[in-house]
């Protein structure tokens, strides 16, 4: 027996993995591999195969492993560790793979920089005086290394300077200058400096505070809470939820944040699959200012940084409204040690309007449901943006997957005497001397569907005429085509056609004859400008297409592939559909890419309101009638008096 044999606290194969599995994953490690200094830059649950979660049973005992990503003297390795059984089951290096940047090497990046005598004399020249003040992001190099440089684990940072401790230093960027460097070595190795816009105005001259101790606040605004005497309608058994018809698993990694597993939904007395795992699995944001100081942006903030690391603790009452329910997840240092974010994950249930409602104008009788929904989010700050990952599940049977876009805008410096009309279009002036460029950002959804346990297919549907003579050429209809092979599925948004895409069992049907299924529904979506050739396109294959199909792999979880840090060729799903395989009567997965187009206005600036994203999973011939039609009516009254002082 191994001393590292552990037995695990886990409910479910798919729960996260505890501190103290992470801890032992590194011991082992550490044990059993020759490496010194290793650097552990990811330990997840090595999810086990969906055939076996499939035939999991509560109180049904199960191993647990883990997936680990490390680092040591400048190599990349991956491996499997049996926590079960304490030992290491497999152990691979990786010439060419960078993993995602870690914290602590951000931190420790941002001091480098900020003590680098040729780094401080060339912002010295810009007005920079305090250098206690600067703010440094180091960003990945990705796709514009120095060649001198390739083959390094580089970053390019990029830099700010703040008038006070507790002021917007992004409003001060430090333009043209950046600092290459290498995060293996922890040196600076290479300064870019491409001049200043104005060398008379180096640094833009006005604060942009938004703190509520900085700014003045208004007094009309009154306070709204949400108050729920009976309680939530959800059940919580560990990682477990219950809500309405609603099961499901809530899980965690650091890469994608926020985790869905073994989604299920009652359909009277059978609680039947939907979805085996659901995630939001990474990200691109490319700029477009032609400008050299910013046209080498492209971040992918979930493959590159980890979005699940940078995810905020949770504040009740700001964050979420109402009852909450709150998750701690578990992730591991770089030093392979266990570290709680409480918080990270906010579940809460939120009034979202009338879900249905009919007037029987004979009788006259009204029944009205409000259309209540449970809410399962979390929220991350990548350096200068804000996302909020939102999962909406209704009473209807409906899914719907939502990001919010806030925070301030990556921004530059433009001369003083430069107006918003000169270069409308590649960026906008928000502020004296401060430019926010045009970019869009790209979010891919990955959903593994599992409708009934069984095979599926997959059909696109849009809308056609059928009118004739007969109808006065008046007939349409929602014309579907089945999707035999992963090239045919490669496949954009159509609204004015009323395009949409559906996963149907080839098994079951419901009490019409109707395949059961799901269709997922778009809603406001954008294509990507860049020319096909673009080193943005190259390396974000995944936003060639807004919808992809293909069957699934337990290897294919990110859809620009595992190490997209540092990787400049096409990987993921433009190179797994290259083979064209077969969509017919399979286990299929979908893959949903979802686009922002953010033209920067002057009302984004400071701060900006939130950007809206989503689409939506709806049932479709998956039951045979309204599932929310037993749901009870609300009470309707208030007890506030709305008769203002005076009247009668």
């Amino acid at each position: 027996m191994s001393k590292y044999q552990e037995s695990t606290t886990a409910d479910h194969p798919l729960d996260p993995l505890t501190a103290s599995e992470i801890e032992t994953a590194a011991e082992i490690v550490a044990a059993e591999t020759d490496l010194d200094g290793v650097q552990y830059h990811n330990i997840t649950l090595d999810e086990p195969p969906k055939t076996a979660v499939k035939s999991f049973e509560p109180g049904d005992s199960f191993d647990r492993a883990a997936t680990v990503v490390a680092r040591a003297d400048g190599e990349t390795y991956e491996g499997t560790v049996s926590i079960t059984d304490g030992e290491l089951l497999e152990w691979e290096h990786l010439p060419d793979a960078q993993p995602a940047v870690m914290p602590e090497e951000i931190e420790e990046a941002r001091a480098v920089v900020k003590n680098d005598p040729e780094w401080r004399e060339a912002a010295a020249k810009r007005g920079v005086e305090n250098f206690d003040l600067v703010m440094v992001d180091p960003w990945s190099a990705s796709g514009f290394e120095p060649e001198a440089h390739k083959g390094k684990r580089l970053c390019r940072a990029i830099s700010w300077i703040r008038t006070s401790e507790n002021d917007n230093g992004r409003a001060r960027p430090i333009e043209g200058l950046f600092a290459f460097v290498d995060l293996d070595e922890m040196t600076v190795v290479e300064i870019e400096d491409n001049g200043v816009p104005d060398s008379d105005s180096p640094l833009p001259p006005e604060d942009a505070d938004y703190r509520a101790d900085r700014v003045e606040t208004r007094d009309d605004f009154e306070h709204l809470d949400v108050v729920q005497p009976d309680g939530p309608s959800w059940d919580v058994d560990g990682n477990t939820v219950e809500w309405l018809d609603w099961e499901l698993q809530v899980g965690w990694t650091a890469r994608e944040g926020l985790v869905f597993h073994d989604v299920k939904f009652d359909d009277g007395d059978e609680s039947r699959r939907v979805l085996h795992r659901a995630s939001a699995c990474e990200m691109a944001v490319p700029y477009g200012d032609p400008d050299p100081n910013h046209s080498w942006k492209n971040a992918f903030d979930i493959g590159e940084y980890h979005v699940g690391r940078m995810a905020n603790e949770l504040t009740e009452g700001c964050d979420c409204l109402g009852v909450m329910k709150y998750f701690d997840v578990e992730m591991n240092t770089i030093d392979g040690e266990a570290e709680t974010l409480e918080s990270a994950i906010c579940m809460h249930e939120e009034d979202d309007g009338v879900l249905w409602k009919h007037t029987e104008e004979r009788k006259p009788h009204t029944e009205v449901r409000r259309r209540r929904r449970l809410v399962i989010s979390f929220i991350a700050t990548v350096y200068n943006y804000d996302y909020g990952f939102y999962w909406y599940f209704y009473p209807d049977g409906s899914i719907e997957a939502e990001v919010r876009l806030t925070g301030v805008d990556s921004n530059g410096v433009v001369p003083a005497d430069e107006t918003a009309e000169d270069t409308y279009g590649q960026y906008a002036i928000v502020a004296p001397q401060v430019k926010a460029p045009i970019h869009q950002h790209f979010f891919n959804f990955r959903l593994d569907f599992d409708i009934d346990d069984s095979p599926m297919r997959a059909y696109e549907v849009h809308n056609e005429p059928t009118g004739s003579e007969r109808n006065r050429k008046n007939g349409f209809r929602a014309k579907e085509t089945l999707l035999e092979r992963e090239n045919e599925a490669r496949q954009d948004i159509d609204p004015l056609r009323g395009r949409y895409w559906r996963i149907a069992s080839s098994e079951t049907e419901n009490a019409y004859g109707r395949s059961c299924g799901y269709k997922l529904e778009p809603h406001t979506n954008v294509s990507a400008p860049m020319k096909p050739t673009s080193s943005y396109m190259e390396r974000s294959g995944f936003i060639q297409n807004h919808f992809w199909v293909t069957p699934h792999d337990d290897d294919e979880l990110f859809a620009a592939g595992d190490y997209p840090n540092l990787n400049d060729d096409t990987t993921g799903l433009p190179e797994w559909t290259e083979q064209d395989r077969s969509l017919v009567d399979e286990d299929l997965v979908v893959w949903y890419t979802q686009g922002v187009n953010h033209v920067p206005r002057a009302e984004d600036w400071p701060v900006l309101p939130v950007e809206i994203a989503s689409f939506h999973l709806k049932p479709e011939g998956f039951l045979d009638s309204n599932p929310s039609i037993s749901l009870p009516p609300e009470p309707c009254h208030t007890e506030y008096d709305l008769t203002s002082p005076g009247d009668d």
